[in-house]
């Protein structure tokens, strides 16, 4: 039975600057990451783009930035696991911040697709490296609401990044984002690195090679049902929010901005990410907080795409709920940190997290491809088919990590 500590204990545990630092920069990280996302459709009709071509070549260069958030978990997480935690949230931060800005100078599709590489390169680096760092400093008590938190207020961004780009322009939205990043900097000097990571340097444990995750049978295993689980989360964020003007077209509802859609299923998630913590405290399992949200997000699809919606607020309530129930995102983080030692862990986590967010790499072209013959609404459907298959399946064989030890490192 794992001790429970007075309220007191608790919440100061949660206030502590790290946490605070962490859930900040999340914030940022999501302000920066899916400001694209809301920005994609004024943005590249800015830059000339015909409505068809920002279809297209909108989803080529959000691809771009997947791209960077793939080859960005490794190069991060691998750096989190030889120099640190905190190495990771310095550099990442200045990295996404300098592409942010630049990105409010844009005049070419090619110069955006460039910049908004450069960008996911170092959006890759916050949350994993965050929720490593997080798992590693709390008692393992508290590990579920400390990553809650930090996913509910960091998820707050996207909200952020909805109403700047309503109240300014694309432009000097991405000025903002990038000088709030800067801004957290001065913040960030003063977070210790983790105690576990200082303790394997002092005991001269070193981390394992990147490659060991693919090498090692029972260790791939691992991995791939750590980012099976999440399926579901990019499939609503990636496919469903980000093209919801098309999904609506479907279904013959006018006047439906692409931008409101994410906004309406953020709003969903930060309200999701705190549930699902509690929930998984309640139960104290991990794989059951898991399943229930994931059963909620497959009857909101169902909901979506086969449930008759016919009005603009009647859509919006639906992916609302759908960010509801992908509010999972920290849980499913936090049972990757637990899953793997802590040589090798921010390597895993970190390049989980965005291997995650990068999988509409393979969902997007399959979705794109199906849609002209199919149509947009069973195009969807075959989509979430298989994502929900795979996340059952592997949360089906996970192991259960509530309360589990973290002082124990990879052999």
């Amino acid at each position: 039975m794992i001790p429970i500590a007075p309220p007191t204990t608790a919440l100061r545990a949660l206030l502590s600057l790290p946490v605070i630092v962490a859930s900040l920069g999340y914030f940022v990280d999501v302000y920066d990451l899916l400001l694209f996302n809301v920005v994609r459709v004024p943005s590249l009709v800015d830059l000339g783009l015909s409505e068809a071509q920002v279809s297209t070549i909108g989803a080529r260069v959000y691809n771009w930035q997947q791209a960077g958030l793939l080859i960005g978990g490794f190069f991060w997480g691998i750096l989190g696991d030889k120099l640190g935690r905190r190495s990771v949230l310095f550099g990442s931060i200045i990295m996404y911040s300098v592409a942010n800005i630049v990105c409010g100078f844009v005049t070419s599709v090619d110069m955006y697709a460039f910049l908004r590489f450069f960008a996911g390169l170092g959006l890759a680096g916050e949350l994993g490296a965050g929720i490593t760092l997080i798992a590693e400093i709390l008692p393992r008590q508290y590990r579920g609401y400390g990553a809650s938190m930090v996913a509910g207020v960091g998820l707050l961004g996207a909200v952020a990044a909805f109403f700047t780009v309503k109240l300014t322009d694309w432009r000097t939205a991405y000025f903002i984002g990038g000088g709030m990043g800067i801004a957290l900097l001065a913040m960030r000097v003063n977070v210790l690195e983790s105690v576990l990571f200082t303790k394997t340097l002092q005991n001269g444990t070193k981390s394992l090679h990147w490659l060991t995750i693919f090498t090692n049978r029972t260790r791939l295993f691992r991995y791939l049902r750590c980012m099976g689980i999440a399926l579901p989360t990019y499939l609503i964020i990636g496919i469903f929010a980000t093209f919801g003007n098309e999904f609506a077209n479907a279904l013959g509802i006018p006047d439906v901005q692409a931008g409101a859609c994410v906004l309406y299923t953020y709003l969903g998630v930060v309200s999701g990410d705190f549930f699902s913590g509690m929930l998984s405290q309640w139960l104290r399992s991990r794989r059951k907080a898991i399943f229930i949200m994931m059963l909620m997000t497959l009857c909101g699809v169902g909901w979506l795409l086969f449930g008759g919606i016919d009005s603009p607020s009647t859509l919006y309530i639906c992916y609302g709920w759908l960010g509801f129930s992908i509010g999972y995102i920290a849980m499913f983080l936090t049972t990757t940190a637990e899953q793997f030692g802590t040589n090798l862990r921010a390597t895993v986590t970190t390049s989980v997290a965005n291997n995650v967010r990068a999988t509409t790499l393979l969902t997007l072209p399959f979705f794109q491809m199906l849609k002209p013959e199919m149509g947009t609404l069973q195009a969807g459907a075959v989509v979430g088919g298989l994502c929900f298959l795979l996340a059952i399946i592997s949360l089906w064989k996970m192991e259960e990590t509530y309360g589990k030890d973290l002082d124990y490192v990879e052999v």
